[in-house]
């Protein structure tokens, strides 16, 4: 995803690199080791075009790296960058948060 400089703010530096819907889960997969190309569990409901433009994406932003395995069938593997990792532990709090609030009385998920 290109985006011209400047940004407005830092938050929209970071933004930049995980905007849309699915980003932020497929970065979550990736970081726990099960996002393969065709395959993102946590992120249910995405299409597999959409899947590969995300990946895609993150991997122009240097957040995944991309390995292609020589096999039958071919096996596509992604894995965080250092800079991944980095953005992962940024948006670990985020999660804290989120989990909190599904715990929260009335929220769907404390019901």
């Amino acid at each position: 995803m290109t985006k011209q400089l400047p940004y407005h703010c830092p938050i929209d530096a970071a933004m930049h690199v995980i905007e849309g819907k699915w980003k932020v889960l497929v970065l979550w997969e990736v970081g726990t080791g099960r996002a393969v190309r065709g395959t993102a569990p946590g992120a249910s409901g995405i299409s597999e075009k959409v899947l590969a433009q995300q990946l895609r994406e993150l991997e122009t932003d240097g957040i995944v790296h991309r390995e292609v395995h020589d096999t039958v069938p071919p096996k596509v593997e992604y894995t965080l960058t250092d800079e991944g990792r980095e953005l992962n532990a940024a948006l670990e709090p985020l999660g804290a948060w989120g989990q909190r609030r599904m715990r929260a009385p009335g929220s769907a998920e404390a019901a």
